[in-house]
């Protein structure tokens, strides 16, 4: 399920089976293949967050998948080969650690409009709406809309829509038989029908079958042959 965030993940499996790669942030579900056992290493970076790592502007990898080579070069080889030579869970998250830091060249800085916007959207009980947090910070609405997908991944409307799914689908999750026009209304959407549409374009499917098919995981649904 889509979460507003982006995921670095480095395949550990000698053959190199499962690649590695980075994620940016997705507006759909995507499935991951679990048929058959694979070992990974991953970053998984707060709304946000990764744009120091990558040299790039994170909304170049919305909705997209990339090899971690074109984005870091030879580097990222470099750093699988230390990974698989480590011989603890505890080395080789220190190996990731130091190759983000020295990927990100001390530029770990986020702005300030940014760290505001992401603050009110993120507040589960009062979420402000873009407009509001664009007239507190003093910027233009397309200087604050290129800024935030700079360094975000997505434009602040399409991440606030993603944090309201989230919302439904937290609530959806810790309910056994929810009635759904409350839980529309609550997250904020105008009605019943808008929410069963935003749902389905960012899951794929409708809450009542995302209800029929929940797994204990939060983010994951199993795919029924």
């Amino acid at each position: 399920m889509p979460t507003g965030t982006m995921e670095l993940v480095i395949g550990l499996d000698e053959d190199n089976r499962t690649g590695s790669g980075l994620w940016g942030v997705q507006s759909s579900s995507t499935v991951l293949n679990t048929s058959r056992p694979f070992s990974v290493i991953a970053a998984h970076f707060k709304p946000g967050g990764s744009f120091p790592f990558f040299g790039m502007p994170a909304g170049e990898f919305q909705d997209l998948g990339v090899s971690l080579e074109m984005v870091w070069g030879k580097y990222a080889h470099q750093v699988r080969e230390q990974l698989l030579e480590a011989r603890t869970h505890e080395a080789r998250f220190r190996i990731l650690e130091l190759a983000l830091i020295q990927a990100s060249r001390g530029h770990l800085g986020r702005h300030q409009a940014v760290q505001y916007a992401l603050r009110e959207f993120g507040n589960a009980e009062y979420p402000r709406s873009v407009a509001e947090v664009t007239e507190q910070i003093g910027l233009s609405a397309r200087r604050f809309i290129e800024i935030f997908r700079d360094e975000v991944g997505v434009p602040p409307k399409l991440y606030s829509r993603i944090q309201r799914f989230r919302r439904a689908i937290q609530s959806l999750h810790g309910i056994q038989d929810p009635d759904l026009a409350d839980v529309a209304l609550s997250c904020g959407y105008f009605d019943q029908a808008h929410f069963n549409h935003d749902f389905r374009s960012f899951s794929g499917m409708s809450p009542s079958t995302y209800l029929r098919r929940r797994s204990p995981y939060i983010n994951h649904v199993p795919v029924l042959d």
